[in-house]
């Protein structure tokens, strides 16, 4: 399999108002607290000099759950690494669980304390699990964090399109370009919500797409799954998701290629992504993943799409609407 890569690594605007981001993007869940720390530097320097600009250092600490320090972590990586700060996007997490109790500025500052920043150039807010949010009261909370400059531009994680159209209204109100990046889960195998009409119009209106889960917690690129917390799983598809990793892994082998490199390099075919966010545990495995953007460029985007097609599990069973 081909692990070198000759291409650049591209950069796009995340929406119509947000930085100019790389096309891919590390993210930090249950990553750098399972590395050495100086391996985690080395590959954070690689990925710096690499092109890689943007970083994902949301943190998902459960209450009852072992703390998680991936965050503070990154810090010291940052700072062992000399990557300054201009030389980075951080992008944080924010969680409406709580809220609005449990305000968006006292859980950005407990963010950007632990990372070691002044601010965040991009937040993503978390699902909505109730029906009483006041959208009106959280745009006009984000957009103040905006005008302090303590948040950069902002987006959502795996919200519904019409709910995105909707807090947009109310950012434009309050005098925010509004939300910038739809974070969705997107891979060769779920794909009804981000290709679906609903959708169209959320892209239409200037918001990109931060694909995730892109590899379905590792079981798309050959791995059982089992060894670490995997995402939710929308429309209970996993099992169809294992089932279609092998015929991705016998597809890649004959495009010389690994079955991860074939499925970041699809979610680079949809023409509003603007950035791919996946972790890597490894020097090696960040420099296979880079390589991604070869065998999209080698292939081709329209032809990949066409060989990806039979992989495609979660169509007519997941809403495209989204949840």
């Amino acid at each position: 399999m081909r692990n070198t890569v000759s291409t650049s690594i591209p950069r796009r605007r995340l929406g119509a108002a947000g930085p100019e981001v790389g096309v891919l993007a590390l993210g930090s869940w249950h990553t750098y607290d399972r590395m050495d720390f100086g391996d985690a530097v080395a590959m954070l320097r690689h990925a710096v000099d690499a092109g890689i600009n943007m970083f994902d250092v949301a943190v998902y600490g459960m209450p009852g759950h072992p703390p998680v320090f991936t965050d503070v972590l990154f810090s010291a990586m940052v700072r062992a690494a000399g990557i300054e700060r201009e030389d980075y996007l951080l992008s944080a997490k924010l969680w409406l669980e709580g809220y609005p109790e449990h305000s968006m500025r006292d859980q950005l500052t407990n963010a950007l304390f632990r990372a070691g920043v002044d601010h965040a150039d991009v937040a993503v807010l978390g699902d909505i699990r109730s029906d009483d949010l006041d959208l009106r009261k959280l745009a006009e909370d984000l957009a103040e964090l905006e005008r302090e400059g303590l948040l950069g531009c902002w987006g959502v994680n795996n919200w519904s399109a019409s709910t995105i159209l909707e807090i947009r209204e109310h950012a434009l109100a309050a005098g925010s370009p509004g939300p910038q990046l739809a974070q969705l889960k997107y891979s060769p195998c779920r794909r009804a919500i981000p290709d679906g009409e609903p959708f169209e119009a959320v892209f239409a209106a200037g918001v990109s797409m931060q694909a995730s889960d892109v590899l379905e917690g590792g079981i798309l690129a050959g791995k059982s799954g089992a060894s670490r917390q995997i995402g939710r799983d929308p429309g209970e598809i996993r099992p169809r998701i294992q089932d279609a990793a092998k015929g991705i892994a016998e597809l890649a082998k004959e495009l010389d290629a690994t079955p991860a490199q074939l499925c970041i390099a699809f979610t680079l075919t949809h023409p509003s992504t603007s950035t791919v966010l996946f972790g890597s545990t490894s020097l090696e495995q960040l420099t296979a993943n880079i390589a991604a953007l070869d065998v999209l460029e080698r292939v081709g985007a329209d032809r990949l799409r066409s060989l990806m097609e039979p992989f495609w599990v979660d169509r007519g069973i997941v809403d495209p609407e989204g949840p």
